[in-house]
């Protein structure tokens, strides 16, 4: 597929390009497997334009949709990308799901992410195999003294690092993925957060190591202070700094300095991004049931008493087949689920016995579990209250927004104002 794009139409790869060429982020990957010091994905503001900001997260099915109706709205767009708002392999599965739908659809598109490269390594061949063509790599220092004060923990699996040990495990990572990457034929950008008295001195270090490494390009991005975070008092560094540093760093590597410090929503052009104006359509297909194929007459609902969509997928013991008949809903069947403790073999085993049905509603679901009934065809949505405004829903208008707990962090708050002083 790489041999029939134009690589040169990537903005950020290629300045010349930015103000004729536009990307998406599909948000995607909600769960992040480190924390910065600098970072707050709790506040979302439509007026501001930083990483891990999002208005909306969407699954696999509902990004091909929103991707459908942005290019509608803007046919210049080059690349899509995932750059989280959390970590796209902190996601793994939604990520991979979400390239592949759209290499079905749009083979011509470039293929982008943005990770801190913590658990790529894993994945590098097959991003190669699925067609991502770039990749950004966050790495701010080269020495683990010094990233342990960046980072406050790194999760690797279920076990959490703190201090000097997860940011020496951090760093080894990322400095495989690179390698890997080059290895592999995907060109890879380094993107360095520059943080005033903790690793502003230390970025020229940074450009030698992941030079020597093969890196094609180095991104200096001045830190944004973040309210409630342990750098909130840390001033955003200067212009001229920056620009200073970026003289310097190109000894080692060509530099972008037409960075915008995009949203995890962004899309548009980099000089005309237009998150803010195709934000509703991005929240309506955050909420759409997606997935479905409605040939298949039923629905599975997990419910303690019959009368209330109300248990987790895990916990349910037995699912209540609904179908509809003459615009009325009636209970058909109810359907053992497999015993617990056998893995992704009980989601398998749980997909044939709801073979027939084109969703099952549960109060709440892990993302594994969801993708893979997804991916044997038995699309899981989390819901509450009365089982047939439910079924209205799903045999109706599809939306299930209204019957969604409200949800906090990432997507759950907004101002109106600046973007200064989110709270």
């Amino acid at each position: 597929m790489n041999a029939t794009k134009d690589f040169s139409k990537h903005p950020c790869f290629n300045k010349e390009s930015s103000g004729s060429c536009g990307r998406v982020h599909l948000p995607v990957a909600p769960k992040c497997n480190i924390m910065c010091n600098y970072c707050n994905r709790k506040y979302d503001c439509v007026n501001e334009s930083r990483p891990g900001v999002s208005s909306a997260v969407l699954g696999p099915a509902q990004a091909l949709h929103y991707l459908d109706e942005v290019l509608k709205k803007e046919p210049r767009i080059t690349v899509v990308g995932i750059a989280g708002p959390g970590d796209p392999f902190a996601n793994a599965p939604e990520t991979l799901r979400t390239m592949r739908l759209i290499k079905e659809k749009y083979p011509q598109l470039i293929f982008c992410l943005s990770t801190n490269g913590l658990a790529l390594p894993t994945y590098v061949d097959e991003l190669a195999e699925i067609g991502v063509s770039h990749v950004t790599v966050t790495l701010n220092a080269v020495d683990p003294a010094v990233g342990a004060k960046i980072y406050s923990w790194v999760r690797d699996g279920k076990v959490l690092y703190r201090d000097g040990k997860g940011a020496e495990l951090l760093l080894d990572r990322q400095l495989q993925s690179i390698k890997a990457l080059k290895a592999a034929g995907i060109t890879v950008k380094i993107n360095t957060i520059v943080i005033p008295g903790v690793n502003d001195h230390h970025v020229l270090e940074v450009a030698r190591t992941v030079a020597e490494l093969g890196a094609d390009l180095h991104n200096l991005i001045p830190m944004y202070p973040n309210a409630d975070t342990p750098f909130a008092g840390v001033p955003e560094p200067a212009k001229e700094f920056i620009a200073d540093l970026r003289v310097k760093a190109e000894v080692y590597l060509p530099q972008m300095t037409h960075c915008r410090r995009c949203r995890a929503d962004a899309v548009g052009l980099l000089c005309h991004d237009r998150s803010t104006e195709l934000a509703p359509i991005l929240k309506s297909c955050s909420t759409m049931v997606l997935g479905m194929d409605e040939t298949k007459p039923y629905v599975a609902v997990a419910t303690r008493e019959g009368m209330l969509v109300n248990q987790h997928l895990g916990e349910a013991t037995r699912f209540q087949i609904w179908g509809q008949v003459d615009g009325v809903f009636r209970l058909v069947d109810e359907r053992a689920a497999p015993p617990t403790g056998n893995g992704p073999k009980r989601w398998e085993q749980l997909a044939r016995t709801l073979k027939d049905c084109r969703a099952v509603l549960v109060a709440a679901a892990g993302e594994t579990p969801k993708m893979l009934m997804e991916e044997h065809g038995v699309p899981v949505h989390d819901c509450s209250g009365f089982i047939e405004t439910a079924l209205a829903a799903v045999y109706g208008s599809g939306n299930l927004e209204a019957l969604r707990g409200r949800k906090k962090g990432i997507g759950g708050a907004c101002c109106s104002g600046g973007g200064k002083s989110c709270m």
